[in-house]
């Protein structure tokens, strides 16, 4: 079955917007009396049946709802945008699909692109999140400084670099169950004061592997193995 998204759901509101009204009712050609899954993104799914199949604004009504608790660990991971940006749109949506908690976008010294389109980005993530059949949204940030995405909370904080000298991968760092934080560095890596930064500000140096890896490339890569040490 399709899913449909509405976050406005716990604050009263029981219609599909424009878009998934339009895709509901003149694409799947669904009609009055006919079920409806939706999810808020924010834990819920709810089961549901249309009351009014209009094209523009389809109304329904709630049947019953089911609450997904988040998972044990999350994975926040803060990323410099690439300059072409179809490469960081393809990472969000596969991350979203492996399964996230929060993308940063973020500014460095040998950052190509300074600026990004976050309600197009937060449109390809709410598609991944329905197409892989999730409740739970990730948080999408623009961007901000690197010095800004050093002062977060988290149990294990990682900065990923290149470097021939550090040979501890994340997979042997990062522990089950755990609150993470991983930054990922522009075309071109972080700066060398900026490595020293995160590492004074509690980050620890980790490797991807021997490759070098694209920015996106890498940020999945991270995001990927930590899901793997959680199963």
């Amino acid at each position: 079955m399709n899913l449909f998204y509405q976050p406005g759901i716990p604050q009263g509101i029981h219609h599909l917007d424009v878009v998934e009204s339009h895709h509901a009712v003149k694409v799947l050609r669904m009609r009055t009396g006919d079920s409806l899954k939706i999810t808020d993104g924010q834990g819920q799914f709810y089961e549901s049946r249309i009351e009014q199949a209009d094209p523009g604004k389809c109304t329904f009504q709630i049947l019953n709802a089911r609450y997904i608790a988040p998972r044990k660990f999350s994975i926040s991971l803060a990323i410099a945008p690439t300059k072409n940006m179809d490469r960081i749109e393809w990472f969000v949506e596969k991350a979203v699909e492996i399964g996230i908690e929060q993308i940063q976008f973020i500014l460095c010294k040998n950052s190509e692109r300074k600026s990004i389109n976050l309600d197009r980005i937060q449109k390809i993530a709410v598609s991944a999140l329905k197409q892989s059949g999730q409740c739970w949204l990730p948080k999408i940030s623009d961007i901000k400084s690197f010095t800004e995405s050093l002062h977060v909370t988290a149990d294990q904080k990682f900065i990923c670099y290149v470097d021939s000298s550090n040979p501890l991968h994340l997979k042997s760092l990062a522990e089950p169950n755990k609150n993470y934080w991983v930054l990922i560095g522009p075309e071109g890596d972080f700066r060398a004061d900026e490595l020293e930064l995160a590492i004074s500000n509690g980050f620890i140096k980790a490797s991807l592997g021997p490759i070098r890896l694209r920015t996106e490339t890498a940020a999945l890569t991270a995001c990927h193995t930590l899901n793997l040490i959680n199963l």
